[in-house]
């Protein structure tokens, strides 16, 4: 009897140690040095690898640690999601590059050093329904691919009514944790078609797009960078 008592007690321990630190690991608070361009990271947090309406661009990505970011940004990002799974629930997205777990350099990118910068692939329409961009090894994991200025690539079509969605939504949860979008990179000839959309109004208003070619094209994937304090 008296051995069941302490096995129960010593059960119940484990799970009170297990429920702590899973408490304290949702609790974790990142803190940015610097800027996006030159930068670091302290206690950067992983983004899932996938949930109800969205997935990472690559699982091997995710294992390598290049998918983390400030703990702001992934919880903007993941009730970005949950809100668009109720608001758009037959679309689906997918997010790409984001940094390293203590920020600094992030080979190709000039950004993404501090936890603030996320990539992500524009979302598709194959046969008029949703689904996920192709990105594997034979296209640099997306990043090869290229989008005519009319937003298709092969049997893809850019929906530009799901990215304006995706963007306004991400912009409403900053604000709302006290947070804002600094910049969106996005083909300059190519955003002309989101300010046409259903959100062109709200986003013309609210979000600053870079009106500059940048090194790399940016028509398969969208670059966000945020405005979070940092030290």
């Amino acid at each position: 009897m008296k051995l069941s008592i302490i096995f129960s007690c010593q059960i119940f321990i484990l799970f009170l140690i297990l429920f702590v630190n899973l408490s304290f690991a949702d609790e974790v608070r990142s803190t940015c040095f610097g800027s996006t361009k030159k930068g670091s990271l302290k206690n950067g947090v992983k983004l899932p690898r996938r949930g109800k309406n969205f997935k990472s661009y690559s699982w091997i990505a995710g294992i390598v640690g290049r998918t983390y970011v400030h703990s702001a940004v992934k919880e903007i990002m993941i009730d970005a999601y949950a809100e668009l799974a109720r608001t758009h629930p037959d679309i689906v997205y997918k997010y790409a590059e984001t940094g390293f777990e203590e920020g600094g350099r992030f080979k190709p990118h000039k950004t993404h050093q501090n936890g603030l910068s996320v990539d992500h692939m524009v979302p598709v329409k194959k046969n008029d329904k949703s689904v996920h961009l192709p990105t594997n090894a034979f296209n640099k994991l997306g990043y090869a691919i290229e989008f005519n200025l009319e937003g298709k690539y092969k049997d893809y079509h850019l929906d530009y009514e799901a990215l304006g969605a995706l963007i306004k939504e991400i912009h409403r949860q900053a604000v709302a944790k006290g947070y804002e979008i600094w910049r969106v990179i996005f083909d300059p000839r190519m955003s002309p078609n989101l300010f046409k959309t259903s959100h062109g109004k709200y986003l013309k208003k609210n979000i600053r797009f870079s009106k500059n070619k940048s090194w790399v094209r940016h028509d398969e994937h969208i670059h966000i960078d945020f405005r979070v304090p940092c030290q």
